[in-house]
């Protein structure tokens, strides 16, 4: 299905998991995250992705048929105020058969785009990775996935992506390998491909306004081709993504007034990587980055704490001081005012 809006470029964050402190889903505050996202001006959703914990995936943890149903509803409830449909992602993971019975739930549930994590084939070839997609596709539009090893993604060579861009139930790619060669093959296979209705979206939290208003150029038989990514889905937009969507308009219009960013903008480029480096851990391998992003919704009163499914899953050493320095310096990044305002009609509407 068409979809104009994941063609133009948008953002898509990638919605965390609400808990209570006994680690139980708290709808309460899971549907107050969706309506302040969609308030903010995002275009669309990501749900049961890598920042909603991938363990809502096991059977056993019961999570996913709720957790995309309540995020379904919120978006239903928002469509009814909006000229344009919204972009329904919801992500994919397992072998194939439960990715199967994944996409069919999501699609049954309004999801138009499925989010494919291959972190199940590790050292899988790629013959095996492409049937999956093809098997996937078979139930609802392909959305791309290059997840970096660090936080269990697996090494996909050029020869994945140029496979991937053959399939014709392949509406989207989000590049997440935090890796400026393993981006330039994605970009390059697509370019390569002949393709341009493929949308493009970063995924790199650690590079996000570069990659928004860089051309990606390459040589295509005597010919340069460029692709560019459109919008982003990322973990970073799920905080302060007000301001989010303010920056994706301005990297759009940049770009569309000859593509040059301005020095403010390759300012706000380094300040947004050191903020995420901070919500993300880098320091500690990443170890602690869906709790970082917990831990700034915590703090704006979206979320009563910032635990994880896994007990283990906490904050890593030093990383509460490094949020306490970015929130510090960066005011212009953040949302907090405009949160507060709305936070009680987001709890309680």
């Amino acid at each position: 299905m068409k979809n104009d809006l994941l063609q133009r470029g948008t953002v898509i964050p990638a919605h965390p998991l609400a808990l209570t402190a006994e680690r139980k889903l708290d709808e309460r505050r899971q549907r107050a995250l969706s309506r302040y996202y969609l308030a903010a001006g995002a275009g669309g959703l990501a749900v049961g992705v890598h920042t909603t914990q991938f363990r809502i995936h096991d059977p056993k943890c019961g999570l996913l048929r709720p957790v995309l149903t309540l995020a379904a509803e919120e978006m239903n409830r928002a469509e009814k105020l909006r000229a344009e449909p919204l972009v329904r992602v919801a992500g994919i993971c397992g072998k194939t058969a439960q990715a199967v019975c994944e996409a069919r739930l999501a699609r049954e549930l309004g999801y138009q785009l499925g989010l494919v994590n291959l972190g199940a084939f590790p050292g899988a070839p790629i013959a095996e990775l492409l049937d999956h997609c093809r098997a996937i596709a078979e139930e609802i539009g392909l959305f791309g996935f290059y997840l970096q090893p660090a936080v269990g993604g697996v090494l996909l060579p050029i020869e994945f992506w140029r496979g991937f861009c053959e399939i014709d139930n392949a509406r989207a790619i989000k590049v997440a390998a935090f890796n400026r060669y393993l981006t330039l093959h994605v970009m390059r296979a697509v370019a390569e491909s002949g393709r341009d209705d493929i949308a493009l979206y970063t995924g790199n939290d650690d590079n996000i306004v570069l990659d928004l208003v860089t051309p990606f150029s390459f040589q295509v038989g005597n010919q340069f081709v460029a692709r560019r990514f459109v919008g982003g889905l990322l973990g970073q937009w799920a905080v302060w993504t007000s301001r989010a969507v303010g920056l994706l308009a301005e990297c759009h219009r940049q770009v569309a007034a000859g593509g040059s960013a301005s020095p403010e903008m390759l300012t706000t480029a380094v300040q947004l990587t050191d903020a995420n480096a901070a919500i993300f851990d880098a320091a500690n391998d990443f170890s602690g980055c869906v709790p970082g992003i917990h831990e700034v919704l915590r703090r704006q009163g979206l979320l009563a704490g910032n635990w994880c499914l896994d007990e283990d899953e906490t904050l890593g050493p030093g990383q509460a001081a490094e949020i306490d320095r970015v929130l510090a310096a960066y005011g212009h990044l953040r949302d907090d005012d405009w949160v507060a305002k709305n936070l009680d009609d987001w709890l309680n509407g």
